[in-house]
């Protein structure tokens, strides 16, 4: 703590002002490459969102409307997270929680005395009114309280953001998870800022290194009890989707917590063509994933593992890729 406080003030002292939106980018622009090999991306995150070019929807339409101080906001986020040494996962808690508060101006007005990019409370020991309307301060008192949280960094943002700002509204962070992820590629000129590769979509990528230790661990819990809602941080019971989270997290590779999001968190493929580690989905439409119920691992050779339901323990059953409701993609996380 005590050196984050120490680099806090140094970073204060230099933007004890707010400068200009360009010259902040062209802060956060010099030295890239050496500046984000030193932050040193530690996992992949295949919930982070889509890489930094696509359609509507993969956060470049979003990030194309910010104006010049929503853009500066965001540029001197991440300048600060690397003057602090953050991995790209606190520079994008940050930017979603930013987004959702203020849109990502520092506001001298909000609900009660709530103040600031992130709407920090005086009444509340955040600061004093002219500290939290600091963008320098209030990035750093943010990054403060959010490494001060366990586990911060092994759920998906929106959960961290809302841990930090105990909104009452606490699924609205997740609207700006995509444009978030582009911003870190783009402005922060992170190079694979998810630490899992591109998304190739449709296109189908080489097996993950990751699949490996992720069946690894998915079959040594065989045995263990399901439990609908299952602990995410205990592994002694599951249910479908926290097996297949807690597998590839194991791998190094982070994963949403329903089984929904997990279809769109890695590249699709034919299910026919499914490899081992890859993960099968069942709905109760094939054609509509909004109503995916369950989510196994194929082994290969026409197994799965999977926890399946109450009474039934994590098992390995042989699967068809024609049995029913099973849909007709599968998905390769991490990449």
């Amino acid at each position: 703590m005590k050196t984050a406080i120490i680099v806090g003030a140094v970073v204060v002292t230099v933007f004890t002002t707010v400068i200009s939106t360009g010259a902040v980018t062209s802060v956060v622009q010099n030295d890239q490459a050496e500046q984000a090999a030193a932050v040193g991306l530690t996992s992949c995150n295949a919930s982070l969102g889509p890489i930094s070019t696509g359609p509507a929807g993969s956060g470049a339409a979003d990030a194309a409307n910010l104006s010049e101080e929503q853009r500066g906001t965001v540029a001197l986020i991440i300048t600060i997270g690397k003057q602090r040494n953050l991995s790209s996962r606190a520079w994008q808690v940050a930017i979603q929680a930013g987004m959702t508060e203020s849109g990502l101006r520092s506001l001298d007005y909000g609900d009660r005395d709530s103040l600031g990019i992130f709407q920090m409370r005086p009444s509340m020991g955040w600061g004093t009114a002219a500290e939290v309307t600091n963008p320098t301060y209030a990035i750093n008192k943010f990054y403060d309280v959010l490494l001060a949280l366990p586990d911060w960094d092994t759920q998906r943002p929106g959960d961290s953001a809302q841990d930090v700002e105990r909104s009452a509204f606490p699924d609205r962070y997740h609207r700006w998870e995509p444009m978030a992820a582009f911003l870190i590629g783009e402005l922060g000129q992170v190079a694979n800022y998810t630490g899992c590769g591109e998304g190739l979509g449709a296109l189908l990528p080489a097996p993950t290194a990751a699949a490996g230790g992720a069946m690894q661990f998915a079959l040594s819990q065989q045995g263990k009890p399901y439990l609908w809602a299952a602990s995410i941080d205990q592994q002694d019971s599951y249910d479908c989707s926290s097996l297949m989270l807690q597998s590839y997290r194991s791998a190094g590779v982070l994963l949403p917590r329903t089984s929904r999001e997990q279809y769109h968190a890695g590249a699709l493929l034919p299910v026919e063509q499914a490899q081992p580690g890859d993960l099968l989905f069942w709905a109760y439409d094939e054609s509509d994933p909004s109503t995916i119920h369950h989510v196994a691992m194929y082994l290969g050779d026409g197994k799965i593992v999977e926890a399946q339901q109450t009474g039934v323990p994590v098992h390995i059953r042989p699967v068809s890729f024609t049995e029913g409701e099973l849909m007709n993609q599968a998905v390769r996380p991490g990449v």
